[in-house]
């Protein structure tokens, strides 16, 4: 089993002037560490189970971005992309960006959205949840075909692109894996087995059903179900000194036998040096034994 670091906490000791500086390391050190890939929040405030609104939220791609600047090895992603913040076209065009600049290390991570409040505050989209599921499956429509020998044009309910040219190319071949985030069993559930490369859902004791339903939908649509990477998103408590540690590679297990390959979520107090040496020392050790 694999581990993804999900950054979704930016106030931290030392605030802006700091921030980058404190980013980079953090990032550097989970790469030391043995970390398959590193994902951001897609929001513009802070959302309300981390801290309120006015905490330090980062704009996604430009942190993605810096990250790829100071890495070398982990993927990088946004977990997920609210489809209706950005046009797929430019959205397109900066996953491409991000996959070239980062040698080939980008991941689109992909879902409806869903919050309407920071939305409402400034100014960005947020139609009803029909239309942004409608605009999801465009959206992706609209990524494979940019990132494909075609430049044709694509015509859709709700986006019209009159030339789906996209050039450089991303480095990564066919595509940068996609991700699509939740676990709505009629649509979610649906477009993964359709067009994702890589599901992510949440913990708990629903996961085997989901997964279940999942494979039914890739039956439907002939759709290898193997193919698919199954990620569980989870937190990572590890304890001040590690005390939790055992508890939590417990329930990872039972992810792993349930054919999750990769653990992806947020480390508390992850500003804390010594919370990423015990991940070193004895999570990814551990896991990479599942």
């Amino acid at each position: 089993m694999k581990v993804g670091l999900h950054i979704s906490d930016f106030t931290w000791p030392g605030g802006a002037p700091e921030l980058r500086t404190r980013l980079a390391g953090i990032a550097q050190r989970a790469e030391e560490a043995g970390v398959d890939r590193i994902s951001v929040m897609d929001h513009v405030w802070q959302i309300g189970h981390i801290g309120p609104p006015e905490h330090e939220m980062l704009e996604a791609y430009t942190a993605l971005g810096w990250l790829a600047a100071k890495t070398e090895r982990v993927k990088l992603l946004t977990v997920v992309t609210a489809v209706v913040y950005r046009e797929p076209g430019l959205l397109a065009k900066a996953v491409s960006t991000l996959d070239v600049l980062s040698g080939g290390r980008a991941m689109l991570g992909i879902g409806a959205a869903w919050n309407a409040e920071e939305s409402s505050g400034l100014g960005l989209p947020f139609p009803p949840t029909r239309e942004r599921f409608e605009r999801l499956e465009e959206a992706l429509q609209i990524m494979r075909q940019m990132w494909s020998e075609s430049d044709a044009p694509y015509e859709g309910t709700h986006y019209h692109l009159a030339r789906t040219l996209n050039c450089p190319q991303p480095l990564s071949r066919p595509h940068p894996p996609v991700l699509i985030g939740g676990s709505g069993e009629k649509k979610t559930l649906r477009m993964v087995a359709q067009y994702a490369d890589s599901c992510n859902l949440f913990s708990g004791p629903q996961l085997a059903h989901k997964l279940d339903v999942l494979r039914e939908h890739c039956a439907r649509l002939g759709r290898d179900y193997d193919s698919i990477e199954k990620t569980v998103q989870v937190r990572f408590d590890l304890g001040d000194n590690g005390e939790n540690i055992d508890r939590l590679l417990t329930e990872l297990r039972g992810y792993a036998d349930l054919g999750f390959t990769v653990a992806h979520g947020s480390l508390l107090r992850v500003s804390d040096p010594r919370q990423l040496d015990l991940m070193a020392e004895r999570v990814i050790p551990a896991l990479e034994k599942f």
